[in-house]
């Protein structure tokens, strides 16, 4: 990551100036190019002729509405956003989440931390994985909550229970979205990433896939833990995936 931190530009946008002052600081220390803006047009014009790769996003944005620019930004771009907020509360992160941030951090906050997030995040949105439909042997299995899917032999099992069954397009969109935990992805690039694996116009919807990948995987298709959905974005997995 350090050789390429010169590639990475970081965007933050926020209406506390001596706040503003602290992460463009830190950040730059840390060898990264920032800008800083303080409201919704700027932040939007920059987004248009800048190549930024993260924005740190201040909720309460003056009079503009953090969690519906996060939004409004995720429809139009592919771009991590780290949200930074004075409202800690666990419903006040889930609806950062749901409204298209990668992460959320709560003020008063460690700038040291803010680093590890923004260093993660960036690391999950730009670190290469091998595409799908490449050579299968060798690749690492996986633990999430109380399953337990292994790549290699096309399996998904809980615990030492019997197998769950998947259609080739579900172990594929499920492994997707497993060696990508924690990332906002796309509808487009969810679709760019099956059409590496015989993808017909003729299937249903990326959606659809989903929906029955969820009916196999969720406790609650209702209210899904594990595969989220970002408004007006795609999808996330938001399980708490190991290497067992």
């Amino acid at each position: 990551m350090d050789g390429r931190k010169s590639d990475l530009h970081i965007l933050v946008v926020e209406d506390d100036h001596e706040i503003c002052r602290l992460l463009k600081s830190a950040f730059e220390d840390a060898g990264y190019p920032v800008t800083q803006v303080h409201d919704r047009v700027s932040m939007l014009e920059c987004l248009e002729r800048l190549p930024i790769k993260l924005i740190t996003l201040d909720i309460m944005l003056g009079n503009d509405d953090g969690l519906a620019l996060a939004q409004e930004t995720r429809a139009r771009h592919n771009i991590p956003i780290i949200m930074i907020s004075g409202l800690g509360r666990p419903l006040e992160r889930v609806k950062g989440l749901e409204h298209g941030a990668d992460d959320y951090i709560a003020k008063p906050f460690h700038l040291t931390e803010v680093l590890w997030r923004v260093e993660r995040t960036l690391n999950r949105y730009y670190s290469v994985s091998p595409p799908i439909g490449e050579a299968d042997e060798d690749l690492p299995r996986f633990a999430f909550d109380h399953l337990y899917f292994n790549p290699t032999q096309r399996e998904l099992r809980i615990g030492n229970g019997a197998p769950i069954l998947l259609t080739p397009r579900e172990f594929q969109l499920l492994r997707l979205f497993i060696e990508n935990a924690g990332r906002i992805l796309s509808r487009d690039e969810i679709t760019r990433a099956l059409k590496g694996t015989e993808w017909s116009p003729l299937e249903r919807s990326i959606d659809g896939h989903v929906a029955r990948l969820r009916a196999k995987l969720e406790p609650s298709t209702e209210f899904p833990v594990f595969i989220r959905s970002v408004r007006g974005v795609g999808y996330v997995f938001a399980g708490r995936v190991s290497r067992p």
